[in-house]
């Protein structure tokens, strides 16, 4: 497989359950090939948009080498491996690194607050570990996340420390400060769900991470802005934002939006979510299949514009 590069977008991978809340190992196969036909470069998993934190342990490294195997070098996996304690991530990265994992990402552990001294220890030590390269995820909902000297430093002692991704609006001017400041070797990752791509495309991001149902489409997305026609990418922008925007309201209402669609695009038959988790009133639910059938009208419009325009261009003289 070719050096791991994030260009375009690389959607984390929902844990599939089945009825009694098991993780539904024959149904992930269907994701990841939905995953392979999308366009994305990579996939993500088990994150905090694959109910990371209600996994067993085996069961997030056999996630990780069960993706592995299945994609067969078709795509890079990224290996997410979240904790506070330094112990556990060392030992869980060296083993999915082993396994074929082609980087490793991990969330800054915020459980309590901890200065950045402390946060560059335990970084250091997590890079200290690994070859592969590192994305750090600093998911901090309306506090501070790392600053530019966190970044430059970390990556002036460790040169795969790699990317950076946040989950927060305004951030044009940060994103141009890390790729500035670190002559483009720390690329920046935009987050939640993709909200805020279309002007971070602008400001350099070199890719996003969203749910799985909507890569396809975040893709076309992304593909239209870099060729330059924005208004085509807004086009197709604007019928996804409201469903992005409707399901991220709490992080487990977008795990019941996220595999409904994917129930209807077919590509799970169950949409369970593992407990402890919300429930959905009807209303609430009646609106979430109301926009996954937009994103469904979306896509067939997509793909008959798609094969009308390859049509055009086999009968040109």
């Amino acid at each position: 497989m070719k050096a791991f590069n994030v260009d375009g977008i690389l959607p984390v991978i929902p844990t599939p359950f089945d009825h009694e809340g098991n993780v539904d190992w024959p149904a992930l196969d269907g994701l990841l090939e939905f995953a392979c036909t999308a366009g994305v470069c990579g996939v993500c998993l088990p994150a905090y948009a694959s109910e990371f934190y209600k996994l067993l342990d085996s069961d997030r490294r056999e996630l990780v080498c069960q993706a592995v195997r299945d994609l067969r070098g078709r795509l890079p996996v990224v290996a997410q491996v979240n904790h506070v304690s330094i112990a556990f991530v060392i030992e869980m990265a060296r083993e999915l690194e082993a396994a074929g994992a082609a980087a490793i990402s991990v969330a800054v552990p915020r459980l309590f607050s901890l200065p950045e001294l402390d946060l560059l220890r335990y970084f250091d030590r997590i890079l200290q570990s690994i070859t592969v390269p590192l994305i750090i995820q600093d998911f901090n909902p309306g506090g501070a996340t790392v600053t530019l000297e966190f970044v430059k430093a970390l990556h002036g002692q460790h040169g795969h420390f790699r990317y950076l991704k946040l989950e927060e609006p305004l951030m044009a001017r940060r994103v141009r400060s890390v790729i500035e400041e670190t002559n483009g070797a720390v690329g920046v990752i935009d987050g939640w769900g993709g909200m805020y791509m279309l002007e971070l495309i602008d400001a350099g991001i070199c890719g996003v991470m969203p749910g799985l149902a909507i890569s396809d489409l975040l893709q076309i997305v992304w593909e239209r802005a870099h060729a330059g026609n924005k208004d085509a990418a807004y086009e197709l922008f604007q019928g996804i934002l409201p469903q992005i925007a409707y399901s991220l309201q709490n992080i487990e209402f977008f795990h019941h939006a996220e595999k409904a669609l994917l129930v209807a695009r077919g590509v799970l038959t169950e949409p369970y979510v593992r407990d402890a988790t919300l429930t959905i009133d009807p209303i609430d639910r009646a609106h979430i299949h109301f926009l996954n059938q937009k994103i469904c009208d979306l896509v067939w419009t997509s793909k008959t514009a798609s094969n009308q325009t390859r049509s055009t261009a086999e009968i040109q003289p």
